[in-house]
């Protein structure tokens, strides 16, 4: 594919003015991925695992809507409030990664979009030919 495609996964909320995902010749580019449900209020609590799990759910359902998985994933960047949290969302990423090995940040930030939310997760994948 060649040019440019907007990706928009319906049961996703609509958070800011931005696609889910935007596919770039090879390249998918998903956007920053908040756990939230579909009219964007807070999955998980306080509970940084439950929010990840959703996160990383959510994470797959736009890759596939870009014809991707876990496994095109070339570059991952983890958001999280609190550095320490890394410890408990790894098993998380460790399971849905596999044994693929994306290049990755991690960044401690002050907050998130939407109050409450630990973590935040984007990626660039190489979509399959």
């Amino acid at each position: 594919m060649t040019g440019r495609e907007e990706i928009r996964v319906p049961s996703r909320p609509v958070l800011a003015h931005s696609a889910d995902a935007v596919r770039a010749a090879s390249l998918l580019f998903v956007a920053g991925v908040l756990p939230a449900d579909a009219s964007g209020s807070l999955v998980g609590g306080g509970d940084v695992v439950a929010q990840a799990e959703r996160v990383f759910a959510d994470l797959g359902e736009i890759l596939l809507a870009g014809g991707c998985s876990f496994e095109d994933v070339v570059k991952v960047s983890v958001y999280l409030t609190d550095v320490a949290d890394r410890a408990l969302v790894n098993p998380v990423r460790q399971r849905v990664f596999g044994p693929t090995r994306p290049a990755s940040t991690l960044v401690e930030v002050s907050a998130l979009a939407i109050p409450g939310a630990k973590i935040e997760v984007d990626c660039v994948a190489l979509v399959p030919v």
